[in-house]
């Protein structure tokens, strides 16, 4: 037997006894814990013995996504495209059979296919072109559960220096909130929440802080949400009952800011692209957004750039 096979037949009984879920095919939990251990060598072998084990399968389409992201990761743009081309092409094959939100992980794979070929024509500057690709991929997949993911990459490349698209408000939770047009003269802070996410629980300190010191000087802060379905322990919920729910998670962990307005719209979230939680989003006193910023933010980060807006 050639070298190579030799190797690669050891890497992959390694494999097995450093991923033992890899006979239970749980390809995707054994390729992040290669690219964890920045494997992306190995992570390709187990997706290649994958699939010629079990063929092309949803599972094994996510975890190929998976190395789209570690070759960028990497910074080998070439492999991270090739990678993103290969998963969506195949994905697309996938879609001539069944919806794309039949199965959880074709949604993750086609997702991340489309997000890394965004973000490696970003890396090689040209951004023009990724958002043209973002809207394009919009356009076909609005109706799904990616539209979300699609939005926030066109606004990571797109949306800072322009104005801040209008909330939905029919419904809320706390004060009646004011159109974001109406609040123009205010640097406004958007922070997008949900019930169930522990990270949004920790930066609501430091938004309380952020409010008693800038609030006086002109900040407003809303905080839009959105019901998902379920309440405590993925209990399922009727509208009725995940209202009452996400009211008693504002009075509990969000105690300093339940005199904030908080929006209560599914669509809002789809139009801010926020499918990080939390996500904020800072608008200056004529409404054009200054910061973007899906996931948690520290203090040290997040005041400076308040700071700057509230002055006159």
């Amino acid at each position: 037997m050639p070298q190579a096979a030799w190797t690669l037949k050891l890497r992959l009984v390694c494999a097995a006894l450093l991923f033992p879920s890899l006979a239970a095919a749980d390809i995707v939990g054994d390729v992040r814990a290669a690219l964890a251990r920045n494997d992306l060598s190995l992570a390709e072998q187990l997706v290649q013995a994958h699939r010629a084990a079990h063929g092309v399968t949803p599972q094994g389409l996510a975890a190929f996504a998976w190395l789209t992201r570690g070759a960028l990761g990497a910074g080998d743009l070439d492999k991270a495209g090739a990678y993103a081309d290969e998963t969506h092409k195949l994905v697309m094959d996938m879609l001539k059979r069944r919806p794309l939100d039949a199965d959880r992980h074709l949604p993750l794979a086609l997702g991340a296919a489309i997000e890394v070929r965004a973000q490696a024509m970003a890396a090689r500057g040209e951004r023009a072109s990724a958002v043209e690709h973002l809207r394009r991929e919009l356009a076909a997949f609005r109706n799904t559960s990616i539209r979300a993911r699609i939005q926030k990459n066109i606004h990571l490349l797109s949306l800072e220096g322009r104005p801040a698209p209008p909330l939905e408000m029919a419904e809320w939770l706390g004060p009646r909130p004011s159109p974001l047009a109406a609040l123009r003269g205010k640097p406004v802070l958007l922070f997008f929440w949900a019930h169930w996410c522990g990270d949004c629980k920790a930066q609501a300190p430091i938004l309380e802080r952020l409010k008693s010191e800038f609030a006086p000087k002109g900040l407003v802060i809303v905080a839009p949400t959105q019901r998902y379905g379920y309440k405590a322990r993925g209990e399922d919920a009727t509208p009725e009952e995940e209202l009452k729910y996400i009211e008693e998670i504002r009075q509990r962990h969000f105690a300093g800011l339940v005199d904030v307005p908080a929006p209560l719209s599914e669509e809002n979230f789809k139009v801010y692209g926020v499918s990080t939680t939390p996500t904020l989003v800072l608008l200056d006193r004529r409404g054009i957004v200054r910061l973007y910023h899906p996931g948690e933010m520290s203090e040290e980060e997040l005041t400076p750039k308040v700071a700057a807006l509230v002055r006159p």
